[in-house]
């Protein structure tokens, strides 16, 4: 810390995720938020677009160049990876959070990719001997459902079957990386479970319809939500060890 301000750099700090985080930490006046990304003119028209409390700082980072020296110019607390998608990643795709362990800042990013979620476990031990936090998928897969799940089963004596789906609201923008995540979901195979053993469904290719009804409110019209890989076949199940199924959808703006 600086002067008091956590400094939290937002690697993506102007995309959709990356810059709706900025704006919801924006109020904040103990922070510096370092708004990044390959263009430097991208973040500071953004930047200059928000009326920030919190001090702000535009800086140019590419995530395939000396991650070492990029950081330490700027000096993070709290590393945010917000880029994406990551199922397109190629080489070492942990880079980013190595970079941030060796900074000695705590990590989280907003990674949808099953595989890569998964793995980031194998960090835990160096993150703990930094004192640090390595957090991956902090997104609306795996967090939200894995609340929602967790808050129905409460009074429940077992779990046997999840099937659940995320449709952004009517009001949320889509920015390309969304879209060519999903699209990168297309014919590849997922892993999932089925008759309480380990499966393989082929992404976009199963569907499955459900009507969104919010209590007190008309339902929104019925949606059809497509197979997606993404963080909770695999980091569900352990937590239900019992589960016979579990499907997970994305579907379109309402």
């Amino acid at each position: 810390m600086q002067g008091g301000r956590l400094r939290v750099l937002i690697i993506g700090g102007y995309g959709v995720f990356g810059g709706r985080l900025a704006q919801l930490l924006a109020d904040e006046p103990r922070l510096t938020l370092i708004i990044a990304g390959r263009s430097k003119a991208k973040a500071e028209a953004f930047c200059a677009s928000l009326t920030f409390k919190a001090e702000v700082i535009t800086a140019a980072l590419d995530r395939e160049s000396d991650l070492d020296a990029q950081f330490a110019a700027v000096a993070p607390n709290v590393v945010v990876d917000a880029t994406g998608p990551w199922q397109n990643y190629k080489g070492d795709v942990y880079r980013v959070l190595r970079a941030s362990l060796r900074a000695g800042a705590d990590y989280m990013d907003l990674a949808d990719g099953s595989d890569f979620v998964r793995v980031v476990t194998q960090f835990d031990e160096e993150a703990k001997s930094r004192g640090v936090y390595a957090l991956a998928g902090v997104s609306s897969f795996p967090v939200l459902t894995a609340a929602v799940v967790r808050r129905l089963a409460k009074d429940l004596v077992s779990v046997d079957h999840i099937a659940a789906g995320i449709a952004p609201s009517p009001y949320a923008g889509v920015g390309l990386n969304v879209i060519r995540a999903i699209a990168s979901y297309a014919g590849q195979p997922v892993k999932l479970i089925r008759d309480g053993r380990p499966a393989t469904a082929y992404g976009l290719t199963e569907t499955m319809r459900y009507t969104i009804a919010p209590p007190g409110h008309l339902p929104l019209k019925n949606i059809r939500f497509s197979l997606v890989d993404v963080p909770d076949l695999q980091a569900l199940p352990p937590l239900w060890p019992g589960l016979q199924s579990i499907w997970m959808g994305a579907g379109p703006v309402p």
